[in-house]
């Protein structure tokens, strides 16, 4: 289907025939918006680390690409009480280091997940409350102190590494050295900057994939990654930049996939300190005041955005996932574009004459980050709070805006980021961005804004332990109304569609995730 406009879906093909330079069926070559962080599974929950992850490691249930669960490292699953599920695992499965797998390797994965040091943003969340238990070498217990009935979501975002590197550090994953898995590729070498390499296990307990060899090349620069396809350096792109999409249509050596992914973009900002250091023109933190969060939502043309800045390829915001997905309120739109109004809210809170900010974002983390950036400075200079952005490679801004600050708080004081949906449902950004962040816990694990609201919490925990689907539906949407539309906890701008680009010959399948996988690329 053509997509044009805000109204995207599906998927478009625009087939071609560009083969200079192409790689053989044996070998397939990625060119990459953003390079994982690290190789370990368990040290950053973040999108480009998960991707590469499923390549080498595995969880007990895998998402498919419109994530629903279908059976990993667990054959089968269900709950045997209110509090307890019970996973059978796979037999016969080894690691890439020729160990078997069992479920000594479920227990220590999930034991070391929440706690391995210096993470920039923790899995404690998907693990946190759950104990895990051995019942024989191939069936574990996972129980929780009341009905969870999340648990198959929550569990796909675990890779399951072997007790035998108990002791092993990111470092030792990173090198190589504890990189084993169980998934149809295993690892070969990281070259940071430069690119990774994975090869086929030709011992996989699954459908055998279908490279030889991997070569991922992180390409940071979108009109790079593209020159790299056309030149045919790389094979397979993800992130095309909006700017060239009519561009590739066009191409006869060209293949576009696109599809709606499960990702907002929001503005976080700082709700936990009474002065917060990228403010200027006043002594308090205005960012505390909810008027001051509703006047900057109203500031913002999310049309124009989408329109101008992304190309027509994204659509407006107005709560935490796009609809269709679980949980979503059916209340909450796009704020309208009210400039006057925002100034209105402003003099009302006591700011008649605005005040100075900096907004901190990622310039390679997500579609046009920068330039989205720049957009909302500018809008919020049109009702006097002057901005200005300060964009940065996305390893240096997570770090600084989770724990930069003082006691390893956040540092920035309002900033661009993006989340998509672990779960694929509403709990998933409920949870991770708007929970009282709670390190023991693992809720708010993202909560860079540090809101905390006990009735949203409530409502939440409620949400969670709630097993019939309707009623968690409605208190998921309850959650987002509260959260979204009264407390203005972030501020949602658009939803991502993602492209993909491939030379002639090969084809490619949209995830909801947005995750760019060796794994989705097919043959003509």
């Amino acid at each position: 289907m053509n997509l044009s406009g805000s109204h995207l879906v599906g998927a478009i093909v625009a087939a071609g025939m560009f083969l200079a330079g192409g790689a053989s069926a044996e070998e397939l070559r990625v060119g990459l918006a953003q390079e994982p962080s690290s190789i370990d599974p368990h040290y950053h929950n973040l999108g480009p680390n998960n991707s590469f992850s499923m390549h080498v490691f595995q969880p007990l249930v895998i998402p498919d690409e419109k994530q629903r669960p279908t059976p990993g490292l667990a054959e089968s699953w269900k709950p045997i009480d209110d509090t307890t599920w019970e996973f059978k695992l796979r037999e016969g499965v080894k690691f890439h280091d020729g160990s078997d797998f069992n479920a000594d390797d479920v227990v220590h994965s999930f034991e070391r997940a929440p706690n391995v040091p210096n993470s920039p943003s923790s899995f404690a969340l998907y693990v946190k409350g759950k104990t895990v238990e051995k019942v024989d070498d191939y069936t574990v217990h996972i129980k929780t102190e009341e009905p969870y009935p999340l648990m198959v979501n929550d569990i796909w975002n675990i890779y399951i590494v072997s007790d035998e590197a108990a002791d092993a550090t990111t470092g030792d994953f990173n090198s190589g050295k504890a990189a084993a898995g169980t998934g149809p590729y295993r690892f070969v070498e990281w070259v940071p900057g430069d690119r990774i390499v994975i090869e086929r296990y030709d011992d996989y307990w699954g459908e055998k994939a279908a490279f030889d060899k991997v070569t991922f090349k992180p390409i940071n620069s979108a009109p790079a990654r593209v020159a790299a396809l056309l030149a045919g350096d790389v094979d397979v792109i993800g992130e095309v930049p909006t700017a060239d999409i009519e561009r590739l249509k066009a191409d006869d050596g060209v293949s576009l996939f696109q599809g709606v992914s499960n990702r907002i973009i929001y503005l976080h900002m700082d709700q936990f300190r009474e002065k917060t250091p990228f403010v200027t023109g006043t002594d308090k933190n205005p960012l505390l005041d909810a008027r001051v969060r509703k006047a900057i939502s109203k500031a913002i043309n999310r049309e124009a955005i989408v329109e101008r800045v992304m190309e027509g390829v994204a659509i407006p915001a107005g709560q935490l996932l796009p609809e269709g997905f679980f949980g979503v309120s059916e209340t909450l739109k796009p704020e309208p574009y009210d400039p006057e109004g925002a100034k209105q809210l402003l003099a009302e809170a006591g700011y008649p004459d605005g005040f100075g900010l900096t907004l901190h974002s990622p310039n390679n983390r997500y579609i046009n980050d920068a330039k989205i950036a720049q957009a909302v400075g500018q809008m919020l200079a049109r009702i006097g709070i002057e901005t200005q952005v300060d964009a940065m490679p996305a390893n240096v801004f997570f770090t600084r805006a989770s724990s930069g600050g003082p006691d390893n708080s956040p540092e920035f004081s309002f900033i661009l980021v993006g989340w998509g949906s672990g779960t694929g449902e509403a709990s998933s950004p409920l949870r991770s961005l708007l929970a009282t962040y709670n390190p023991d816990t693992g809720s708010g694990a993202s909560n860079r804004g540090r809101m905390s609201n006990p009735e949203l919490d409530a409502l939440i925990e409620e949400a969670l332990q709630t097993v019939d689907d309707e009623k968690r539906a409605q208190l998921l949407a309850d959650a987002t109304d509260l959260a979204i539309g009264e407390l203005q906890g972030i501020i949602p701008l658009h939803y991502q569609v993602n492209t993909w680009a491939t030379r002639k010959g090969l084809t490619y399948t949209p995830r909801t995730d947005e995750r760019t996988v060796a794994l989705m690329v097919g043959k003509e």
